[in-house]
């Protein structure tokens, strides 16, 4: 992976980590389209990015996460589904990231999924974040879980688990952004002592592995926290049928490339 791969990498993580389009998606089809072979770093580099990008929500939303010991236990209890089913299936999960079918068939079902979120999940009872209770949060984290498979967003999945439990639009998404950061960084911990186990991080790629992680780290960053405010404001607007529509076409131009040639499965 080169340095520029790296950026475009990154970009795209910025821009679609608060969407429901899939960030990991995305990013596994870019990196086959420009020839990157999903090698441990590679892998390892995705979930760093995700963790620069969500790091984003602590500087949006500081105050927030110093506002009660409550929010804290919330998303404690909210996060632990993740822990479970990550350590149970996580060899599983990074089979299926090397097939790029499973992605495409998710993008298409979750797209036509979100053409129609708005109008089944329309009752609105929990206006705020500060009033979603324990049981809310613990059922919100397993449908976090959705997103171990590849093309299922996590923010998509958490943000719709919300609004079935009759979240507000924006109280669901921003309870979804405020979960990806304990998620995140329990993934990224893992993901890194693995990494360090299995050889990473020694010898002469030590400096460039070092400096690609600061570099798409920084950069998923800083397009995150422009990206965030407008997805909030259009959600509010406009609701999920765009998206919708967006992955439906994504899943099947992913389709049409894979049977064309053009998209060869993943390296992994």
């Amino acid at each position: 992976m080169t340095t520029f791969q790296a950026i475009i990498l990154a970009i795209i993580e910025g821009l679609t980590e608060f969407l429901p389009v899939s960030s990991t998606g995305h990013m596994i089809i870019a990196s086959s389209l420009m020839g990157i072979g999903e090698d441990n770093f590679v892998k390892l580099f995705e979930i760093v990015i995700q963790l620069g990008a969500i790091l984003s929500v602590v500087i949006l939303y500081f105050k927030r996460f110093f506002r009660s010991f409550d929010f804290y236990v919330k998303l404690v209890v909210a996060v632990i589904p993740a822990l479970i089913f990550g350590a149970l299936f996580n060899h599983k999960i990074k089979e299926m990231m090397g097939n790029p079918l499973i992605p495409a068939t998710t993008f298409i079902l979750g797209g036509i999924i979100l053409l129609f979120v708005d109008k089944w999940f329309n009752k609105v009872e929990v206006e705020e974040e500060k009033n979603i209770n324990l049981p809310t949060a613990l059922k919100i984290g397993f449908f976090q879980c959705l997103a171990m498979i590849p093309g299922v967003s996590r923010s998509g999945a958490s943000i719709v688990g919300g609004m079935s439990m009759k979240l507000s639009r924006k109280a669901a998404a921003e309870f979804s952004f405020f979960l990806a950061v304990p998620t995140m960084l329990a993934a990224t911990a893992k993901d890194i002592l693995d990494y360090y186990k299995d050889g990473g991080f020694k010898g002469a790629n030590l400096h460039q592995e070092i400096s690609l992680l600061l570099i798409g780290s920084a950069v998923a960053f800083v397009v995150a926290l422009l990206a965030i405010r407008s997805f909030i404001t259009f959600l509010e607007k406009k609701g999920f049928q765009l998206f919708g529509v967006y992955r439906i076409i994504i899943g099947v131009v992913i389709i049409a490339l894979y049977y064309s040639g053009h998209l060869g499965a993943f390296k992994g």
